[in-house]
């Protein structure tokens, strides 16, 4: 499938823990970099998400927020 998206992360899901509406998916993309996902569970079952299963991360976002953790305000 052809995506406008550039931002695609190829990898394995780690895990799949289905809540009464969402799924939290959670991609192993290599390199000890997880992405954790939030979607519908209907999502999660038609795209039958398992533990060892290919799957692709795509991101497009208008805005990141970056935070230290810091709360002064030097």
């Amino acid at each position: 499938m052809a995506l406008s998206a550039r931002n695609q992360f190829p990898g394995t899901v780690r895990s799949v823990r289905h809540g009464a509406v969402m799924a939290e998916v959670v991609i192993d993309i290599g390199g000890g970099i997880e992405i954790v996902s939030l979607i519908s569970v209907s999502s999660a079952k038609r795209l039958r998400l398992k533990k060892g299963a290919k799957a692709v991360a795509v991101i497009k976002a208008t805005e990141v927020i970056v935070s230290t953790g810091d709360d002064s305000r030097d």
